[in-house]
């Protein structure tokens, strides 16, 4: 998709973080925008920046309230743009997103349902919703797109994010799959597989639903705020936003927004063939030695302190990053976070 002017974009998560500045980028590229989140303030704040910022009316942009998880709503969303602006959107881009971390082994049913149900389910419901009135509204007409904010850390396991990952494996997936299906009504598909990002995405457990807050995870105030300053040190949300549109523009199934993106994938295909022979886990258990005697040692660099990589290794076990709650019986004692 290289056309965007005139046309019309739906981002979820649209009112903050990564979601906005996508938000902003196509809006500055001409695009009528509807964004939704399930927080009004926040909605009301986005819809201000992304007009300050694009130059639109503000009165152009649409902004819808919802809890992604309620299919009815989400469809009911898809009724409103379709009203507001004749027509389903040209871009779908879904990136209202959760997290938390901790012992895969202490994760609860609350914390799948919970990060699972943002990040991969309301996803289906997006697709399921929306690409049935895409084709038949655009199919072989104009140009359009759907795309997903995934994660790195969905191309591989990951002992300390267990429900996130699977779900942005789940999505990568789903992506690669849309992309073939696709092609015969000429829509593209897309994952933008990011790392860290400067966003709010360290207060989402404070927003955790009632729910679901049985975690398993140690998440005190003390690990959110070194979550905090973690994501301060991530890529700029609009900064992230153009290389998305970049990608959307040359077609890419996989959008890695980093210019070493191929050695980045490259080393995740390494880890993933060497599984697959008992010489190949020999040399991945000598990896991960090596790599945990380099992390110490430059763990000990004060300029190290700054990168993020070294916040949440070189902090995190003072607070009990990623650790079970200490009351969890059935967790080895190195996991858990004992004060």
């Amino acid at each position: 998709m290289k056309d965007f002017k005139g046309k019309i974009a739906f981002i979820t998560g649209g009112a903050a973080g990564a979601g906005l500045g996508q938000a902003k980028v196509f809006a500055e590229a001409g695009m009528k925008i509807a964004i939704a989140d399930i927080r009004e303030d926040a909605l009301a704040r986005a819809v201000t920046e992304i007009a300050e910022f694009s130059g639109c009316d503000a009165a152009s942009v649409l902004p819808l309230r919802f809890d992604l998880t309620d299919r009815a709503a989400f469809a009911a969303a898809a009724d409103r743009i379709e009203e507001r602006f004749g027509g389903p959107p040209h871009l779908l881009i879904q990136t209202a997103g959760v997290n938390s971390f901790g012992p895969a082994e202490a994760s609860t049913f609350d914390d799948y349902d919970w990060v699972m149900g943002v990040c991969l389910n309301a996803v289906v419901n997006g697709l399921v919703i929306f690409v049935p009135r895409m084709i038949k509204a655009y199919a072989n007409k104009t140009e359009c797109h759907i795309a997903v904010t995934s994660s790195m850390g969905g191309w591989g396991g990951c002992a300390t994010t267990a429900p996130y990952s699977a779900a942005k494996a789940a999505v990568n997936n789903l992506m690669e799959t849309y992309y073939m299906a696709l092609k015969p009504y000429g829509i593209g598909a897309s994952a933008l597989c990011p790392m860290n990002i400067n966003t709010d995405i360290w207060a989402t457990e404070l927003r955790r639903p009632a729910q679901f807050k049985n975690s398993g995870y140690n998440t005190t105030p003390e690990v959110i705020d070194l979550l905090k300053e973690h994501v301060s040190t991530g890529i700029d949300p609009v900064e992230l936003a153009r290389r998305f549109k970049k990608g959307i523009e040359a077609g890419q199934v996989y959008i890695i927004p980093y210019p070493e993106a191929y050695e980045i994938v490259s080393r995740e295909q390494e880890r993933a063939r060497n599984y697959i022979s008992g010489e190949g886990m020999a040399a991945e258990s000598a990896k991960d030695a090596y790599r945990m005697e380099q992390f110490r040692a430059r763990a000990n660099e004060k300029s190290a302190q700054e990168k993020d990589v070294f916040v949440l290794g070189a902090k995190g076990p003072a607070v009990g990053f990623a650790k079970a709650r200490q009351d969890i019986d059935w967790v080895d004692s190195s996991k858990k976070f004992v004060k």
